[in-house]
Parts: C-alpha cells; structure tokens; sequence
C-alpha cells in the first residue's frame, strides 16, 4: 500500500486521486557494458520506485501502483529476452532488490503501470511485452479504445501477430503492430517498424476522430528504438542521458530524470536509435 502519510496525502485525498484517469505509466530502459539492474532501477534518488508514487511529470495521475515488470537480455548468450512481471506496485515486491542486484545486463527496460480505468489489473496486462528477442514497453493511451480502435488495428494483423495478444490493453495492441510490420517485411529494421506502426496508428486515429500517445521503448538486446509521440499535444515527457560519468559508454531512456545530469529532451514527434555503440540517430515523425 502507498504511504499517503508519508507523501503528506490523507486516506480521502489518496483515493481521489486514484479515480482520476490514469493513464500515464513511467518507462525506463538501458543500453551499455553489463551492469546490475539495481544500479539504474533503484538505486537513483528519483528511481523507477519513487515514480511510482511521487512522480514529477504526470498530468493526469498521482500513483503507478498497478503492476510493474522488468524485461532485459542476457549479457554473453544470444536467446529470448527474460521478463519478470508482477500486479504488485513495485514498492511492495520483496523480490525486486535481491533479483536486481544479482541480474546483469547490458540491455534491459523497466515499467510501472497506472492502468487505463476499466483495464484489468492482470499479469498479461503488465509490461514489458516480449516475443522473442523483442521487449516492448508503452506510455501513452489510445483514447476509448475498445470502442475506437480495438476492431481496426486487429483486422490488420497477420494471424502471428494476432495470436501473440494475450491481455486486453491497447499497449499490447499496439506491439501486435509492431510485430505485424516485422512479420510482414522481414528485412524491415527495428527504427523503421515502429515508425510505420506509429503512422498506421496516426491514421486510424484520425479516421476516428480520437486521440493516441505513443511513448514507446522497444529493444532487441543490440538497440534501443524509442519514440515521443502523440496525435495532438500535450505529449508524454520523455529523456535521454549518454555516456554519464555515472554510466559511461551508456544511454539511459527515462519518462522522468533519475538524478541530477544533463538530461536532453527528447522533441515532441520524435524517434531515436540507439545503436549497439551508443550512437544515436534521431528524426521527426513527419505524419504526425
């Protein structure tokens, strides 16, 4: 349970805040030497657990308490990606520390979960969404989705893709896109299929008159590709570090600064790869 009194927030304030509409998650993804989880996920003054209650960059929540999970590839064998994944907030998941520190990687992404009101709070609805080597995490909404886009994006899938959905929430969705685009187009790159899953869901969204956010960290153990993203303003917060003194020959994906550093913002429709050397490319989303 959260500590309202701890955040200064009575029993009534807290559950207020919790009826609001809560859509914005926090994401977090590594890209460097092998390092243990903890020294990125929990170990920063302001870490993936302080965000779950007490995050700076929220518009419209106050808590990220429903679920959480961690996917990262394994430092020296090439295999699927490994993903841990819980309902619990991540403040009470007495697992994390000792696994955290025992785990190293150097590719990995963290999650935590504000989820969309009438969305089950169910293990095949936290993130990361894996297949294969592929992890996959998202903040955003796709606005009334199951009344707007829930039919149209599954009448494009091939039927791997569509198989591949297991939970019921519109982040998912969009990774069955995403895996439709790869399926589809073999020799397509990671960066140029979450831009053509980004444009596909620009035009439905605007076929239906709704709206989208799409912050997105996907990852295939030798990459990072991560998009800011939305069909109209505002957009989710999203920041990049490279090659920190505290992280060096790294970039550091976050929702929300960790510590004190020269954060660059990442532009408003913009998508970024970070290749296996640590460079990074960035372009506009120019349909957006």
């Amino acid at each position: 349970m959260i500590p309202a009194v701890q955040m200064g927030y009575s029993r009534c304030q807290t559950e207020s805040f919790n009826r609001k509409k809560s859509y914005m998650c926090r994401l977090l993804g590594y890209l460097g030497p092998p390092i243990t989880l903890d020294r990125w996920l929990i170990k920063p003054e302001h870490s993936l657990i302080e965000q779950s209650y007490q995050p700076r960059e929220m518009e419209t929540a106050l808590l990220n308490a429903d679920g959480f999970g961690l996917g990262w590839h394994h430092p020296d064998r090439t295999e699927d990606a490994f993903v841990y994944r819980s309902v619990l907030p991540i403040w009470n998941d007495v697992n994390l520390s000792p696994l955290s520190r025992y785990i190293e990687s150097g590719c990995a992404l963290a999650y935590i979960r504000s989820a969309t009101p009438g969305q089950a709070i169910s293990i095949d609805n936290c993130q990361p969404f894996q297949r294969g080597r592929l992890l996959f995490i998202h903040n955003g909404f796709i606005e009334d989705f199951r009344q707007s886009l829930y039919r149209p994006i599954r009448d494009r899938l091939c039927d791997v893709a569509y198989h591949s959905i297991q939970g019921s929430t519109d982040s998912e969705h969009i990774f069955a896109l995403l895996i439709h685009q790869l399926e589809a187009q073999p020799s397509l790159s990671l960066s140029a299929a979450l831009d053509q899953t980004l444009k596909q869901l620009c035009e439905l969204s605007h076929d239906q008159g709704i709206r989208t956010l799409a912050n997105v960290i996907v990852s295939d153990g030798q990459q990072l590709v991560f998009s800011r993203f939305a069909t109209s303003a505002p957009q989710p917060s999203l920041y990049w570090l490279r090659d920190d003194f505290k992280f060096p020959k790294s970039v550091i994906v976050a929702s929300e600064p960790l510590f004190d550093a020269d954060w660059t913002v990442c532009q408003p429709s913009t998508l970024v790869q970070v290749s296996a050397d640590i460079e990074i490319q960035s372009r506009p989303l120019d349909f957006a």
